[in-house]
């Protein structure tokens, strides 16, 4: 048998638990055994639209298991990453920037600051922010989870990516974790470039791309309830449907 450990996030998380699932598998059993699995003994398990995570790295539904394989049950997400107090930054230049999840408030000038150096034309920030209503619903309260090993990977790639593809000199982003009150910024994407529109385009792409890969998941707490948000549809190339199972 293959012994693996299965851990759930978001709305996933309310149905199976907070802590690690054990779980034995038979030998060679994949992802797509796994939800077959999953969705045997807990009938009315939402799968469909999630993504699966092995040891902290996206997977297909045909990724064999072993044993001592830590699987991310991963709804869409929402939200982007910042720094833990157990977490530095992830530096990754003297002057490009850093990439880290966070549970103090986001101190967005001084990072804004720091990103600025004579060689630049623009700087471009996108400050997200908790707002006081949803839909027509007063919201009270935001709480944010990650799965923090993963999340710290995908935001340090997003950053390299950034870099490469636009041409940009300094990508900074920091996400909160934890409660936050309304008006608190949530994540802060910073950009710096020679140029005014590759700033711009970057920093586009990264709120939307970390909206849809970085696995960091909301609950909005309204004066009537609380619901885990619904995240954006994972891309094509990282959901594992809950039919690739059947």
């Amino acid at each position: 048998m293959t012994q693996i450990r299965v851990l759930a996030f978001g709305v996933l998380k309310d149905r199976l638990g907070s802590e690690a699932l054990p779980l034995a598998l038979p030998e060679q059993a994949t992802v797509s055994d796994l939800l077959a699995h999953l969705s045997s003994r807990y009938p009315g398990l939402m799968l469909k639209g999630i993504a699966v995570s092995v040891n902290a790295e996206y997977a297909g539904a045909a990724q064999p298991l072993r044993d001592g394989d830590e699987v991310g049950l991963l709804p869409p997400v929402s939200g982007g990453a910042g720094q833990s107090d157990e977490t530095a930054p992830r530096v990754t230049g003297p002057s490009e920037g850093a990439t880290w999840l966070t549970r103090d408030a986001i101190e967005a000038n001084a990072l804004i600051a720091q990103a600025k150096d004579g060689a630049d034309g623009a700087v471009v920030v996108f400050d997200g922010i908790v707002r006081n209503h949803t839909r027509g619903r007063k919201t009270l309260y935001l709480d944010y989870e990650a799965y923090e090993e993963m999340a710290e990977k995908q935001m340090a790639e997003l950053a390299r990516e950034a870099r490469s593809r636009f041409g940009v000199r300094h990508v900074t982003i920091v996400h909160r974790l934890g409660r936050l009150g309304i008006g608190e910024t949530s994540v802060l994407i910073v950009v710096a470039s020679a140029h005014r529109a590759h700033a711009f385009d970057a920093c586009r792409w990264l709120i939307d791309t970390l909206k849809k890969t970085v696995p960091i998941w909301k609950k909005e707490t309204f004066v009537d309830g609380a619901v885990w948000v619904d995240g954006e549809p994972f891309p094509d190339a990282l959901h594992v449907e809950a039919s690739d199972a059947s």
